[in-house]
């Protein structure tokens, strides 16, 4: 035989809080007169004084009432803790959030906040408690994002390379210079994705001094695109590299030079280069400008291919990590090879140098400017 659950209460027989108790609660909670003080020293005060009035206030209607003064002073202690329990509970307040919300982060809940209304030293310990909190749940989210992107960027190359060689094995197909290289490919299509996970490493540590010298520009831009057409170590690989792309460079003054970190700056154009050589159409041209820049030492250089550029929505977060526009790539969408990581790493390597890199307007194709502020 069962009966019906008594009224106010819950299945297991314990009651729960009646609205005008939950009302209660949260008025109480909500209660902090003190708040407009900006200093604790001020509501510390601020309660000595009013509690020494209350007291002198009884003693004073003892006296006018002939009442004994021991029961004054007992009521004077009470109203005296009372009205101190009353003010002290607002004041203790965003101290008590802190400790609920360090819980919660200590079991990996960064969302919890602590609500800001005094404007004391409590209260900008509050704010800087919020801040902290905010930049702890980034940089979980960070984490969290950098180990699945990561995840994913190693499964399809592995997955690639293992279904080649299994091909091999299984006598599926020939070990010939196709399928050969296409193991390769994919080999180092992991080996540029380890770099740029071991640059994100130094980025992370802080670790990366800054080594900038003056140098010639002609010369050193000769360098980095005579490594992207004899070994490939920057467009696509030894094995893909694409012949159909023409690299042209224009320095202007001829005996242009500029001051920055070599190695630092080989990153910039060569990712640049690599990703304007991918996406240009098939005999199309990449183009590479030097001119000065608006100060002793400084360099405006330019990046330009004949793709089919980058959408005006994705032009403000191409530079952010495993990021991608969705533009195909002349070998179709998806084809590129890429790690999603080369200009979030020439974006560092710009801004370590004092400098800007921006996705600029052209009339057809991909323009990306870098400028670079000289000595500092």
């Amino acid at each position: 035989m069962t009966f019906p659950q008594q009224r106010n209460g819950a299945a297991d027989g314990t009651r729960r809080p009646t609205l005008a108790a939950r009302a209660a609660r949260r008025v109480w909670a909500d209660i902090r007169p003190l708040d407009p003080v900006r200093s604790i020293k001020g509501k510390l005060a601020l309660l000595v004084i009013v509690s020494v009035f209350l007291a002198t206030g009884m003693v004073v209607v003892a006296i006018r009432s002939e009442t004994q003064i021991r029961i004054i002073m007992v009521f004077s202690m009470i109203a005296s803790l009372l009205f101190m329990q009353f003010l002290a509970h607002g004041l203790t307040a965003p101290l008590r959030d802190m400790t609920a919300a360090a819980r919660a982060m200590a079991s990996g809940d960064y969302s919890r906040r602590v609500e800001v209304n005094s404007r004391d030293e409590i209260g900008e310990l509050a704010a800087t408690f919020n801040q902290m909190a905010a930049d702890l749940e980034a940089a979980d989210r960070h984490r969290r994002e950098l180990v699945a992107n990561v995840s994913h960027e190693l499964r399809t190359p592995i997955a690639a390379l293992r279904a080649v060689l299994e091909n091999v094995v299984d006598g599926v197909v020939q070990p010939n210079q196709a399928t050969l290289g296409a193991a390769l490919e994919q080999t180092e299509r992991l080996g540029r994705l380890v770099t740029h996970l071991l640059d994100l490493s130094k980025i992370d540590d802080g670790v990366v001094d800054l080594d900038a010298r003056p140098f010639e520009v002609r010369e050193f831009l000769d360098g980095v695109l005579r490594g992207v057409t004899v070994d490939g170590a920057t467009a696509g690989g030894a094995f893909s590299r694409r012949g159909d792309v023409r690299l042209a460079l224009e320095v202007s003054p001829a005996g242009l030079t500029g001051v920055a970190d070599p190695e630092r700056l080989h990153q910039v154009v060569a990712n640049l280069v690599d990703n304007a050589c991918k996406h240009s159409p098939p005999g199309g041209t990449v183009t590479v400008r030097a001119r000065p820049g608006d100060g002793p030492g400084a360099l405006l250089l330019e990046v330009e291919d004949e793709g089919p550029g980058i959408p005006a929505a994705d032009r403000s977060r191409v530079f952010e990590r495993f990021s991608r526009s969705g533009t195909a790539t002349a070998q179709g969408p998806g084809s590129d090879g890429g790690t999603g990581l080369g200009l979030a790493i020439a974006r560092w390597a710009v801004d370590l140098h004092g400098g800007r890199i921006e996705v600029a307007e052209a009339a057809h194709g991909c323009r990306i400017e870098v400028r670079l502020p000289g000595p500092r």
